[in-house]
C-alpha cells in the first residue's frame, strides 16, 4: 500500500533562501499557466495541453527578462504547470472548483522535487540546487519515492514523500458502525463511543483568547501607522503577525491530533464496516450562527483520514447519501419525523414512543444504512 511519510527539515539560512525562491517560482509559474489558459479561452481557443505549456515555458526561460526561472530546479516549474492542468481536469470532471490564482499571503508555500534526484542518506537528504539538508527523522532508504513535496507550515520546513509499505491487516469482527458528525460532539458512534468537541476544551480556549488579543494589537498598530490610504508594516507588526501564524499553526495541530486519536480509537475496535454521513459543509457554512463552529470541527479532514485508515486495515468505508434521513428516522420502528427541529436534542418517536439522544439515533440509523436505504 502507498503510505505518506513526512519528516521535518533543518535547512541552513542559505538553503532556506533557496527554498523560498523555489516556492516563489512554483507559485508564479502556476499563475502564469492559469493566465494563459484563461486568456486562450476568452479568445475562443481550446484547452492548452500540459506539453504545449511546458514548451512555451522553456522558450520563456531563454529570454533575458525571465532568466531567473532557471535559478531553481527545472522540475519545480514543470510540475507547477502539470498541477494547474490537473486542477483544470478535476474542474471539468466536476471533482473540484475552478482553479484560482495563488496569493503570496494565503497560498500554502510548497514546491515539487524530482524523484530521481532525491538522494536520501543518514538523517540527510540531497535536494537539487539546494544541497544536503539535515532531517529530524530518518527517511526510509532503499525504496522508490513518489511525489516528493517540500512545504512550510509557518514555522518549519517539511519533506513529504509517498512510499510502498506492507501493512498487517487485523481480524475484523462483523460489526457495522455508524458515525454521526456534529457540533456539540465531534462524532457519536453507534457502538457507544463518543468524541468530544476539542474546541470547547480549556487548552483551545486559552490559545484562542491569546490569538484575539494579538489580533487586536496588530490591528491598532496598523491604524497608528496608516499613511493616507496606505498601511505601513513596521517591525513590531511583523513580529506580531509571526506570533499570530504560530498560534494558528498550534490550533490546527491540536485539532488534527484530536481527530487522529479519535479515529484510531474507532478503527482499533476492528469493525467490518464504517458508515459516515455525507455532509453538505458548504451549505452549513451559510448559517452565520454556526459557520465558525462548523469550520473549526474540520469535517472534511475527519472523513478523509477515516477513509484512508479504513483502507489500510481492510475496513469497508461507506459514505451515506446526503439526503438519507438519519436524524429524522426512528432507529427502532423506522418512522420518519418530518417536523424535527435542530433544537430538538432528544428524539421522541410518535409511533413507538422511543426516546433517545438525537445524535446516537442518527448513528444507529447510519449503521443500518444499506438495510433500509
Amino acid at each position: 500500500m502507498k503510505v505518506a511519510v513526512k519528516v521535518r527539515l533543518k535547512p541552513t539560512i542559505e538553503q532556506e533562501k533557496k527554498m523560498w525562491q523555489s516556492v516563489g517560482t512554483s507559485r508564479w509559474v502556476y499563475n502564469w499557466a492559469l493566465h494563459r489558459q484563461e486568456k486562450n479561452y476568452q479568445n475562443g481557443g481550446k484547452f492548452i495541453t500540459d506539453g504545449d505549456l511546458r514548451k512555451e515555458l522553456t522558450l520563456l526561460k531563454k529570454t533575458e527578462e525571465y532568466k531567473w526561472l532557471s535559478y531553481v530546479s527545472n522540475n519545480v516549474a514543470k510540475q507547477a504547470v502539470k498541477d494547474l492542468c490537473g486542477a483544470y481536469q478535476n474542474f471539468f470532471q466536476k471533482k473540484a472548483d475552478r482553479p484560482r490564482f495563488k496569493s503570496r499571503k494565503r497560498s500554502k508555500p510548497s514546491f515539487y522535487h524530482d524523484t530521481d534526484k532525491l538522494k536520501v542518506g543518514l538523517l540527510t537528504v540531497a535536494l537539487e540546487k539546494i544541497g544536503q539538508v539535515k532531517t529530524v527523522e530518518q527517511l526510509p532508504m532503499g525504496c522508490k519515492y513518489m511525489n516528493p513535496r517540500i512545504t512550510h507550515d509557518g514555522k518549519y520546513w517539511y519533506l513529504s514523500v509517498c512510499v510502498k509499505k506492507e501493512l498487517e491487516k487485523p481480524i475484523l469482527i462483523g460489526e457495522s458502525v455508524g458515525v454521526d458528525l456534529g457540533i456539540k460532539s465531534l462524532a457519536v458512534m453507534s457502538n457507544g463511543m463518543m468524541t468530544k468537541n476539542i474546541n470547547k476544551s480549556k487548552s483551545v480556549k486559552k490559545v484562542k483568547r491569546k490569538l484575539r488579543r494579538l489580533q487586536r494589537q496588530v490591528s491598532r498598530k496598523y491604524q497608528m501607522n496608516k499613511e493616507g490610504s496606505r498601511f505601513v508594516k513596521t517591525c513590531n507588526i511583523i513580529k506580531l503577525e509571526k506570533q499570530i501564524r504560530t498560534l494558528h499553526r498550534r490550533l490546527n495541530g491540536i485539532r488534527k491530533n484530536h481527530i487522529h486519536q479519535s479515529i484510531n480509537d474507532l478503527v482499533k475496535t476492528n469493525p467490518s464496516r464504517i458508515v459516515v454521513e455525507d455532509l453538505n459543509v458548504s451549505g452549513m457554512m451559510k448559517n452565520k450562527h454556526l459557520s465558525k463552529a462548523v469550520q473549526e470541527q474540520k469535517f472534511y479532514d475527519y472523513q478523509r483520514i477515516l477513509e484512508y485508515k479504513c483502507e489500510w486495515l481492510g475496513i469497508e468505508f461507506v459514505k451515506a447519501d446526503r439526503f438519507y434521513p438519519s436524524s429524522k428516522r426512528c432507529s427502532c420502528c423506522g418512522n420518519i419525523k418530518k417536523d424535527l427541529k435542530l433544537s430538538d436534542r432528544i428524539y421522541k418517536c410518535s409511533n413507538c414512543g422511543l426516546e433517545i439522544d438525537r445524535d446516537f439515533n442518527a448513528s444507529v440509523n447510519l449503521s443500518k444504512y444499506e438495510l433500509v436505504a
